[in-house]
């Protein structure tokens, strides 16, 4: 399966194929409720934060 890279992803909004996200935080919230990852929020911004120094 071919994907994107996530180098510059903070320059690419809105998310998503069908561009349902229009933040990284709406993202990280969207596969936290669907994949039930029980982020909590300070992980959530930790995540956040990473991807906008790739």
């Amino acid at each position: 399966m071919k994907t994107f890279t996530l180098r510059g992803i903070k320059e690419s909004p809105p998310y998503m194929h069908d561009g349902r996200c229009l933040t990284l935080e709406d993202t990280v919230e969207f596969f936290n409720l669907i994949l039930q990852l029980n982020l909590t929020s300070q992980e959530k911004a930790d995540l956040v934060a990473f991807m906008r120094q790739l």
